[in-house]
């Protein structure tokens, strides 16, 4: 299936990405059968490819997965750019895949045929396969084997010898006719190929072709409306106290059995990340149907892989991780909203409400940074029922990939009042209307949603005016048209954000979108965390109802 405009996987990534290409396709085949899916996804890795950490985290899975149906062609010319690969890495490349559940295979990378005898014999292999291709750089150019090969300037003399140790007579941009004619053929054998696949897919009975075309066009099924409608009755006749993490299981609970598409995991912290659903069983060598993955600590290998699947097609993946083990998963998850893939990132432990881990799990700067970056959804809600309308907006994404943060301590309930309508999908709206004169507007995310609305109780006790806005999206907030953000934040009254991370971000909607100087507090960190339970540290750093009215009292002065 075409990608259409997107991107192509990024460099020293792409091995990661391949992973999740071949795991789709492992997956898509259990659920389709061969006659619709079926084939290899192919690698061509550099020495600096095999370099970066991410590699590794890829090999590791693939190993463990024996991902049968994945081949690697390494290009082994002992060059990177600062000269031999020898300056900077011993590695024993072909001992380092064998050592991860690989098979390995040799060739001389300049023999076609030699290079089509290792690829028959790692096509029969029953592991993912590398295959050692020791090659020049630049042959028969004057800069072979050496660090110029990768992109030096090129003069007359040099092109010509290049040229020469080629045999190549042909003139600038020029296509012998002997082999734009054989290349013709290997496209029409391409069409051919394709004609063939499409036949067997219209051999499917009506139904099982309009849902295989649905998968891969990204639609949401029907039935996700509806699921997240039952939750969100449930949820309001209920009201329970949950942690949005634990509310964002039960969500899961109503939505994978209606999106089949729907691939889960968690980088090694499943009874943490609460991704994993009853029935999705474990994908494995022996369960290929199976739709949760044991990722383990490879937080950048899982979101690249995430990334790959989608590329893919067919697949719906999310998994989970730390909110703070985004500085793990950042490059992927910055090439998701690059290449417009709608991978979703459950991160968990949002704030330094996850209380003894201590300041190096306790994100601060970490919301920031996902806000910071394009076409990325940043969704935090407050309760159930906000987690509900965020897991319906994510998995509703085609083109933009989201960050679920969600809480590790428990949340009220603050949405008591049942709505067809998704709330959240405006990014902010007034959760409580100020009564008499409005003076105050306190707007805040997530796990401070309560606090806000504590500290609206206390400063409407004492005369003053104040509305509460639930903002689960900026993005989805700034998207909406001007009149509606006017009416959610009116000029005039005081406003205070409310938020356990840094304030980068909210000057926006504090100081007013014309940048005007406005009266406005800030309720949040500007340090890192400490190591205590969370009630002493939101005490501590002043996150509270009573902080919340002294910086509004402040400001209104």
């Amino acid at each position: 299936m075409s990608r259409g405009s997107r991107p192509p996987p990024a460099p020293w990534q792409g091995i990661a990405n391949a992973v999740g290409f071949a795991m789709a396709e492992e997956h898509l085949r259990a659920r389709w059968g061969a006659k619709v899916q079926d084939h290899y996804t192919w690698v061509i890795a550099g020495d600096g490819c095999l370099m970066e950490g991410v590699s590794q985290e890829a090999i590791g899975i693939a190993g463990k997965q024996r991902l049968s149906r994945l081949m690697v062609l390494w290009d082994n010319n002992g060059i990177t750019i600062d000269g031999k690969v020898s300056l900077s890495d011993v590695t024993d490349q072909k001992a380092r895949f064998a050592a991860s559940g690989w098979d390995v295979f040799e060739c001389d990378g300049h023999d076609p045929a030699d290079i089509d005898r290792a690829i028959t014999a790692a096509k029969a292999s029953p592991g993912p396969a590398m295959i050692a291709c020791k090659t020049h750089i630049a042959i028969g150019h004057a800069a072979q084997d050496t660090s110029k090969g990768h992109g030096a300037l090129t003069d007359k003399v040099q092109l010509q010898a290049a040229k020469d140790a080629y045999g190549w007579s042909g003139g600038p941009f020029e296509v012998p006719a002997d082999i734009k004619t054989w290349w013709e053929a290997v496209g029409k054998r391409g069409a051919a190929a394709h004609a063939e696949w499409q036949a067997r897919l219209n051999g499917l009975s009506a139904a099982k072709k309009a849902e295989f075309e649905r998968v891969f066009a990204a639609e949401a099924p029907a039935q996700l409306n509806s699921a997240i409608r039952a939750v969100k009755k449930q949820a309001v006749a209920d009201l329970p106290k949950l942690a949005t993490r634990s509310a964002s299981e039960k969500v899961l609970a109503a939505v994978n059995p209606v999106m089949p598409e729907t691939f889960a995991g968690s980088a090694d912290l499943t009874g943490s990340n609460n991704t994993k659903t009853a029935n999705l069983g474990t994908f494995s060598p022996e369960d290929r149907k199976g739709r949760y993955m044991h990722w383990g600590i490879r937080e950048h290998g899982m979101a690249a892989a995430m990334n790959g699947m989608v590329l893919h097609g067919g697949v719906r993946p999310y998994s989970g991780t730390f909110m703070a083990f985004t500085d793990y998963a950042r490059p992927a998850m910055r090439l998701s909203a690059l290449m417009g893939v709608p991978v979703i990132y459950v991160m968990t432990h949002d704030s330094i409400g996850l209380g003894e881990d201590g300041p190096t799990h306790q994100p601060v700067e970490h919301l920031a940074i996902s806000r910071a970056t394009p076409n990325t959804l940043v969704l935090r809600p407050a309760d159930l029922v906000e987690v509900a309308e965020c897991w319906e907006i994510a998995l509703s994404q085609k083109t933009t990939p989201s960050v679920m943060a969600l809480s590790r301590q428990n949340l009220i309930a603050v949405r008591k009042v049942h709505s067809n309508q998704n709330l959240s999908a405006k990014g902010a709206y007034v959760l409580a209307e100020a009564t008499g004169k409005r003076q105050v507007i306190l707007i805040a995310t997530g796990s401070e949603v309560e606090i806000a609305i504590k500290a609206r109780e206390a400063l409407q006790a004492e005369g003053i005016g104040t509305r509460v806005v639930s903002m689960p999206s900026m993005e989805l907030f700034a998207a909406q048209d001007a009149a509606y953000r006017r009416k959610i934040l009116p000029s005039g009254p005081v406003r205070v954000a409310i938020e356990a991370g840094v304030r980068q971000g909210w000057d926006r909607w504090l100081l007013g979108e014309r940048g005007r100087e406005a009266k406005a507090a800030f309720v949040g960190m500007s340090t890192f965390g400490a190591s205590a339970p969370y009630e002493r540290l939101y005490k501590e750093f002043g996150i509270t109802p009573e902080g919340t009215v002294a910086a509004a009292a402040k400001a209104m002065v």
